[in-house]
């Protein structure tokens, strides 16, 4: 039917589409007046710091642009336009286009997307001047492994400082100990009840005495007739 977009043209913006989906970034450039080997060189750059350079119709990327709602792109699709997809470091890939431009004026930097953030031509200079991934991270390393070779340190030196707190411990209390403990007895000695003295034993019983054998009744006086009868008795 006519007034269809041919399916050339429609698999050119499903791929510009999903380039700009899947990558960390895109920068946008104008190559008028750049010979083929120059292209080829810059491709060749471009590829070696994580990126890809292609060059597409600015029709077809603003299509696919508006297809994303980056409608903020399309000052920038103006004259012949190559993108230089980012799929690793987007400084690594600035820094080459920079290079090459200063070599070839006819390069220039028209700007790019970050993410989902759109960046004007300076935006995408001043990415070039930010110091390379592997810097940031080495000096982001060294700034986290300062404290923590301190802490390192403090932690290594804590059991050897308690060690000789404890120690000073153990003998400052065996130095009071002494004192302490004659203060402690006196005091116990001062507030015990004194024991009560044990009571003089008293006189003995007097034993009991033995009992007086009773006497013997008196004998009465015999009679006459019985001391006449005990004398024949004794005869």
């Amino acid at each position: 039917m006519p007034g269809e977009p041919r399916p050339e043209k429609v698999a050119v913006v499903t791929e510009v589409r999903e380039r700009l989906q899947s990558s960390n970034g895109a920068l946008l450039t104008e190559y008028r007046g750049l010979k083929v080997s120059d292209l080829a060189a810059l491709r060749r750059s471009v590829g070696d710091a994580g990126g890809e350079y292609r060059i597409f119709k600015n029709t077809l990327v603003r299509r696919a642009a508006n297809e994303l709602n980056l409608t903020d792109l399309e000052p920038l699709l103006v004259g012949p336009t190559a993108v230089a997809f980012v799929d690793g470091d987007a400084v690594a890939v600035a820094k080459v286009l920079r290079d090459f431009a200063r070599t070839n004026p006819n390069l220039t930097i028209k700007g790019g997307l970050l993410g989902t953030t759109v960046l004007s031509a300076a935006d995408a200079g001043a990415l070039a001047d930010v110091a390379p991934r592997e810097v940031i991270l080495a000096q982001l390393a060294g700034a986290l492994a300062a404290p923590l070779v301190k802490m390192a340190g403090l932690l290594q030196a804590l059991p050897r400082n308690f060690a000789y707190g404890l120690s000073a411990l153990v003998e400052k209390r065996s130095s009071e100990a002494p004192p302490a403990a004659a203060s402690e007895a006196a005091a116990s000695e001062a507030a015990a009840p004194e024991a009560p003295a044990p009571e003089a034993a008293g006189p003995e019983a007097e034993a009991p005495q033995p009992e007086a054998p009773q006497s013997e009744a008196p004998q009465s006086e015999a009679t006459p007739s019985e001391a006449s009868e005990q004398a024949e008795g004794d005869q």
